[in-house]
């Protein structure tokens, strides 16, 4: 029964092309194709990669850190208290005007203690800002796209190819891994989405042989990412104009190989191309669904970043990064407060079945 089922699942009609199926991936004359069980090796590949990032963090990117003079402010703790430490991880950290009001007469605390308790249990919560230095730190068919189609599904595969499929596979599957103890960014779940597609994508590239599109692929990412992470090492160092610099480069890559490049060469000659060639199949489809998948992920990104830029051309500011939250301070703290009160205020006018005489009259309350 399981034999057939897998017999079935694997059907050539289903991943090849009509006239192409397994077969044609067996050693042959010399020549060596991708083989199913070679996805094994990328396991110890990402706990290496796991092991390698825990060193790197720890040996390399805290010295570097205190030599680029990334330093993180002293954190108040929040005092304990029971009752206010299970509403925050129980209920919300986030609590409403009326939900402080209860916890301040269980607890015997003013509104103010009670608010000032939650800001700092939050604060206590985010990641300083070398723990974001050590994650940023640590983290001839080249030309013709239509020659990645010759001789289809019997293309050799080269060493170089090897190597570069293990590695890459494996350090997505090694991002897989740790996303749960990274930074959580307003991103997160897009994050996840991205790495399953993309180890998805990597991997169904390898069985059927799509090798070629996928090494355009991974190259394609990889040319915009190492940007990205050092303008973020230059941001939390403070180095204003070289974060700037490496930012706005980074920008312009990223849009060109992933808004022009990505859709308009590859995904163009992986989806209209082959239908001048092959009849549809499952597989085909299945690979395009994914990159589109990642196309669309693209375009949200590609959103934050043109938010970024707009923000901090004019002013000629420090780029902040839009998935992360701010620290909040004493400051935003009295400002909420004193909001909520003059609300509160104004609210207690009207339910009384009065209004004000003078706009201005409420702030002098």
């Amino acid at each position: 029964m399981l034999s057939q089922l897998r017999d079935m699942i694997w059907s050539d009609w289903i991943w090849f092309p009509e006239g192409h199926g397994w077969a044609d991936l067996k050693n042959h004359g010399g020549h060596v194709f991708p083989q199913t069980q070679d996805l094994w090796a990328t396991i110890p590949i990402a706990f290496c990669f796991l092991i390698i990032r825990q060193i790197f963090e720890r040996k390399v990117a805290i010295p570097l850190a205190s030599l680029l003079g990334v330093s993180d402010k002293q954190r108040v703790c929040a005092p304990p208290n029971p009752t206010l430490e299970s509403y925050f991880c129980s209920t919300s950290k986030h609590p409403t005007q009326s939900s402080i009001d209860s916890l301040s007469k269980q607890t015997g605390c003013s509104v103010r203690q009670v608010q000032r308790w939650f800001r700092r249990r939050r604060n206590q919560d985010r990641p300083s800002k070398l723990k974001k230095f050590q994650e940023a730190r640590y983290k001839p068919w080249f030309y013709d796209m239509k020659q990645m189609w010759d001789d289809f599904p019997k293309m050799p595969l080269l060493t170089s190819q090897y190597w570069y499929y293990m590695i890459e596979l494996g350090f997505y599957i090694s991002l897989l891994f740790s996303i749960a103890s990274d930074v959580k960014r307003k991103d997160f779940k897009e994050q996840v989405v991205h790495h399953v597609a993309t180890i998805l994508l990597i991997s169904f590239s390898w069985l059927v042989n799509y090798i070629r599109a996928g090494t355009l692929i991974m190259l394609v990412h990889d040319a915009a990412d190492y940007l990205m992470e050092s303008a973020k090492m230059f941001n939390y160092a403070g180095w204003r104009r070289t974060c700037n610099f490496i930012f706005t480069v980074f920008a312009a890559v990223f849009i060109v190989t992933r808004l022009v490049i990505l859709p308009f060469w590859i995904i163009h000659t992986t989806w209209v191309y082959p239908l001048t060639l092959y009849r549809p199949f499952l597989g085909y489809y299945f690979f395009n669904g994914l990159m589109f998948v990642l196309q669309l992920l693209h375009i949200f990104w590609a959103g934050l970043i043109v938010r970024m830029v707009i923000k901090f051309l004019p002013g000629n500011d420090i780029v902040e990064d839009e998935r992360s939250d701010k620290e909040e301070t004493e400051s935003e703290d009295e400002d909420d407060s004193r909001e909520r009160r003059e609300k509160s205020i104004i609210n207690g006018h009207v339910l009384n079945g009065h209004t004000p005489l003078n706009s201005k009259h409420w702030k002098r309350d």
